[in-house]
């Protein structure tokens, strides 16, 4: 007899609430997508005539288990030794990978400032390990809060989603310094930024960056990001990552990208001037907007409750992404689009304010 009580999974996945990504509306729908932070230029035509000329001999053998030629392509661009990298699936399995390594229960705990990336507390409640969320307040770094956690990994997102700001790198040294567990310093978009945390790494062994190739390169459909710290860590990271994590196609189309550094860079730039144009449109409007060094603006909504914005945004055709948490009821985080996507958005706004008014 069947016994419609009974659970298949570990108490930890039952209790525990599944990651929930940005809408991704079918292929060919005509909608501005400005909720994902996804890039809006195309990726390196170098990378997508890569792309079109896979030999089937990569198909049929298993890929390098560490991408070598793609590490040898960011030692160069990044200067960084070869041999101080670490190639995930998005540098999301990265953050799996680490915390699967180093997290455990009540004794090894995960520790970040919030707001921020929610996917360190979805992983953390998988494995299970205990999680001390301390409150980002004004978006300045809480240095003794962090550290008084004692958490076996502190995860800092720098930019930081939803906020964009960037940690000045004279916190994430005293930071560093301090704690006695892993700083994994996240900088998905580090790529719009006026600055990198990667020189800690040379100072620091229990410090690892994290970068994606998601956001700058335009290639998140691709799933590739990688971690940068010193060989001591990743030593163990390597146990825990699976074998043969990245395909064949994501090395080659992925290092391609990485050596075209100036059409990366190209829409790069790019993509700040648009951030600077919309910054100003939104502020011109009333809204609030936090200076950003990522790809998205966060805007406080003038009307107060930023969630019925969002709906109706979305029923005219335009995705923005609302985050139902506290501290974030008024705000929207909007991509940075093309310039025409982003002009059509202040128009939809223009007109839904001056109605609601």
């Amino acid at each position: 007899m069947l016994d419609y009580d009974m659970s298949y999974f570990r108490p930890a996945i039952d209790a525990m609430t599944g990651y929930i990504p940005g809408e991704q509306p079918k292929p060919g729908t005509k909608i501005i997508k400005l909720n994902t932070n996804e890039n809006p230029y195309p990726p390196s035509p170098k990378a997508m005539e890569v792309l079109r000329s896979v030999d089937s001999e990569l198909l049929r053998r298993y890929p390098d288990p560490f991408a070598k030629e793609f590490c040898q392509a960011v030692s160069d661009a990044l200067a960084v030794p070869a041999d101080w990298l670490i190639v995930g699936n998005g540098s999301d399995e990265i953050l799996n990978v680490l915390i699967r390594s180093c997290a455990e229960g009540c004794d090894r705990k995960v520790v970040y400032p919030m707001p921020t990336y929610v996917l360190y507390r979805t992983l953390s409640a998988m494995q299970p390990a205990s999680v001390v969320e301390v409150p980002y307040g004004n978006f300045q770094l809480p240095i003794e809060d962090l550290v008084a956690a004692n958490g076996a990994i502190t995860f800092i997102a720098s930019p930081n989603s939803p906020s964009g700001h960037t940690v000045p790198l004279d916190d994430l040294r005293k930071l560093a310094q301090r704690v006695s567990g892993i700083v994994a310093i996240d900088e998905a978009y580090a790529d719009f930024a006026e600055y990198t945390a990667l020189p800690l790494v040379q100072e620091f062994e229990n410090v690892i960056v994290l970068r994606t190739m998601s956001k700058g390169y335009s290639l998140a459909g691709l799933r590739m990001g990688f971690g940068i710290a010193n060989p001591k860590l990743l030593a163990g990271l390597f146990k825990v990552k699976d074998s043969y994590n990245i395909d064949a196609i994501a090395i080659a189309v992925g290092t391609a990208a990485m050596r075209d550094q100036a059409y990366k860079n190209a829409c790069a730039d790019k993509v700040k001037i648009s951030r600077a144009k919309l910054t100003v449109d939104l502020k011109n409007l009333g809204w609030r907007v936090l200076d950003s060094q990522g790809n998205f603006v966060l805007a406080t909504y003038p009307q107060g409750n930023a969630e019925s914005m969002y709906l109706i945004l979305k029923e005219r055709g335009i995705l923005v992404r609302y985050f139902k948490q506290a501290g974030l009821e008024d705000k929207l985080r909007i991509t940075v689009g093309t310039n025409e996507q982003n002009q059509m958005l202040i128009e939809a706004l223009v007109s839904l304010m001056n109605k609601s008014t």
